[in-house]
């Protein structure tokens, strides 16, 4: 499966000032085979070391962080020469040896010509900060695939090409759009894990025998996240962050007008009605990379980051598909579009992911008395544009009205099922073009 992340990964090959690069992202989002495959089609040779296969491995750094040492020690191991020159090391699962996540400082210092990648999961919690060689690491998070990325790699080429290079103020052909919003409904399905949507592209000739066995695996999934929560936060935290993941979708579904409330404390564990105890198990989460925050704002004022409360805000998925899962929701009715207001928390939920994975980390919701926008993102110019997301065709918001007499914006975007192109001051994006909005966003 081609990754977007792989043209970061070259940039990253030919920097002058390389220093070793750690890919951080929720386990399963496809770290380790985007690394093996980096390795084999740019390097002479790579050398892959899993610190949670091989306890020889981790007594190499329990003994000398030293680079040189490292590499003599390691070329013993894995009975092979390394050329610090041509090759890559990777070190993955890098979060169960704190003392090779220290040595990349000095690889950073001492042997700058050595290609160095890691890998881990649960970097966020696991690492005692002391280990984390601070400004001397670059770091790319990764994400589950995107739209774009799930189309390429069920094969559907003619429409990857369509949806990154489509003139996005006119409208998409008609015929096209229509397949496209099925597969995007395959996507609200399947989700981005990269084992889950190889099952799929293998499986898609019976679709909806493909999808109950996508939602087993994504039990299977979810399951895994649990256990990782039960070991590694200690027992009485892991029942109140499991709590808390658990509760998500259901906040997601106590809206009753199809927009995302902001996510609501009480109830969410018995005795506990506050923000100060529940900030431990949510922080948890999102340094987990499970849970997407995004803070929401009553006034938007430039920093929009001065605007935001540390207990306000709202809750998402890292990924679609889990999210559907966990709810319970059949995947018929996802493909008949037919699960009321909660297909809106889908739509934004999707829109949020492409956002994130288009390189648009920081967004905001802005809730007026009666309004609501569900995303602001900040441009460069400092420029604050509003998006708002529909999960039907029909387009018209009575909030993006009131937000607009309100702070005037430059131009405003709707993202809908509606296949209409640009209006003036206003963009129509179809849902499964929402990966492209931040091109929008770089013209201001």
């Amino acid at each position: 499966m081609e990754r977007i992340q792989m043209s970061s990964l070259l940039e990253w090959k030919e920097k002058k000032n390389r220093k070793p690069l750690i890919i951080q992202g929720a386990r399963q989002v496809g770290k380790t085979y985007l690394l093996k495959e980096f390795g084999k089609r740019y390097f002479s040779r790579f050398h892959y070391i899993n610190f949670e296969k091989s306890a020889a491995l981790s007594k190499v750094f329990e003994v000398t962080l030293d680079p040189v040492l490292i590499i003599k020690e390691l070329q013993f191991l894995l009975e092979t020469e390394i050329d610090t020159k041509k090759d890559l090391i990777i070190f993955d699962e890098i979060q169960r040896e704190p003392k090779a996540l220290t040595s990349l400082k000095y690889f950073s210092e001492n042997m700058p010509e050595m290609a160095v990648c890691a890998a881990g999961s649960l970097l966020g919690v696991t690492m005692n900060i002391d280990s984390f060689p601070v400004g001397k690491v670059d770091i790319l998070d990764m994400k589950p695939l995107s739209f774009h990325e799930f189309l390429n790699a069920v094969n559907e080429k003619k429409l990857t090409e369509l949806v990154a290079g489509q003139n996005i103020e006119k409208p998409f052909p008609v015929t096209a759009h229509d397949k496209l919003m099925d597969l995007w409904k395959h996507y609200l399905i399947v989700g981005g894990l990269p084992e889950v949507v190889e099952y799929y592209r293998n499986n898609r000739g019976d679709p909806f025998g493909a999808f109950q066995k996508v939602r087993d695996m994504q039990e299977v999934l979810l399951r895994t996240y649990m256990a990782d929560i039960a070991k590694h936060s200690g027992k009485i935290n892991s029942i109140h962050i499991e709590q808390v993941f658990r509760t998500v979708p259901s906040q997601l579904a106590s809206s009753i007008d199809g927009s995302t409330k902001k996510f609501i404390f009480k109830d969410v564990i018995s005795g506990i009605k506050g923000y100060d105890r529940l900030s431990s198990p949510i922080g948890w989460l999102e340094r987990a990379d499970l849970i997407l925050r995004v803070p929401v704002i009553d006034n938007v004022e430039i920093p929009l980051t001065a605007r935001t409360k540390e207990n306000i805000f709202k809750l998402y998925f890292f990924d679609v598909g889990l999210l559907g899962a966990l709810s319970q929701l059949a995947p018929q009715l996802i493909m008949k579009y037919d699960f009321k207001t909660y297909k809106g928390f889908f739509a934004e939920n999707f829109v949020l992911q492409e956002l994130m994975a288009s390189g648009i980390k920081n967004t905001y919701c802005w809730q007026g008395r009666t309004s609501e926008i569900e995303f602001l993102i900040q441009t460069k110019a400092g420029e604050v544009i509003p998006v708002e997301v529909k999960s039907g065709s029909v387009t018209q918001s009575k909030s993006l009205s009131v937000y607009n007499e309100r702070y005037k914006p430059p131009f405003s975007i709707v993202v809908s099922a509606k296949n209409e192109g640009r209006q003036p001051k206003r963009w129509y994006v179809p849902v499964y073009a929402a990966g492209r909005l931040h091109e929008l966003m770089e013209q201001f």
